[in-house]
């Protein structure tokens, strides 16, 4: 049997699946991190970045390799996580094994305060605060036991509205009163949005330049 044979036989073999799958994740949260970093840190390094545009390229490559990184290690050590707890218990995977292996992994890759994990986690924090809106009628049960036939339901319209107002009456009361509370990154963008726009000596400084 040759080596390309050998290799495929092994990535066809149920046995080695769970952790080939680690390896996959790994990998998959590298691609996406550099897709979704990269170019947000290249918009915020033009519109709020300082120093010359070589250190601007720094700070961008090393928020997108951090961000990159991050989330490649979440990923294998959350489904080695599972993995583990799924051999010590038979075999069989328990509804508290992702709660567990989510919370083990997040403190270890993502508990270091820094800019990008402190987005990443308020990131993640919304989406779980707005899982809690009431969802809009579906025509599929949403208390299948099978993963593979839920899907996302979108929240209840007249419930989102209200989620949404209050969302932002929250967060301009905080940004005009509390605002060192607020992430660093969108304080910067409100500031761009609500501040600055109250200020210019010329027409240049009004339509072309914010100062």
């Amino acid at each position: 049997m040759s080596a390309l044979s050998a290799l495929s036989a092994i990535l066809a073999d149920p046995t080695y699946h769970d952790y080939l799958a680690i390896l996959k994740g790994a990998r998959n949260g590298l691609v996406y991190g550099v897709k979704v970093r990269f170019p947000h840190a290249l918009i915020m390094a033009v519109l709020f970045g300082r120093g010359d545009w070589l250190t601007r390229l720094r700070t961008i490559l090393r928020a997108t390799k951090q961000h990159a990184l991050n989330l490649a290690k979440f990923v294998s050590i959350y489904k080695a996580l599972l993995l583990v707890q799924k051999r010590l218990n038979g075999g069989m995977q328990r509804s508290a094994d992702t709660f567990i292996a989510g919370l083990i992994s997040g403190y270890f890759v993502f508990g270091d305060r820094n800019a990008v994990n402190e987005q990443i986690v308020l990131y993640v924090c919304s989406r779980v605060v707005a899982s809690f809106i009431p969802r809009a009628d579906s025509p599929y049960s949403m208390k299948s036991t099978s993963p593979i036939s839920v899907k996302p339901v979108p929240p209840d319209a007249t419930k989102f509205s209200i989620f949404a107002a209050l969302c932002w009456g929250a967060v301009m009361w905080l940004f005009n009163e509390k605002g060192e509370t607020i992430q660093p990154g969108m304080f910067n963008s409100m500031v761009y949005l609500y501040r600055d726009s109250e200020h210019w000596d010329n027409l240049r400084t009004l339509l072309w330049h914010n100062k």
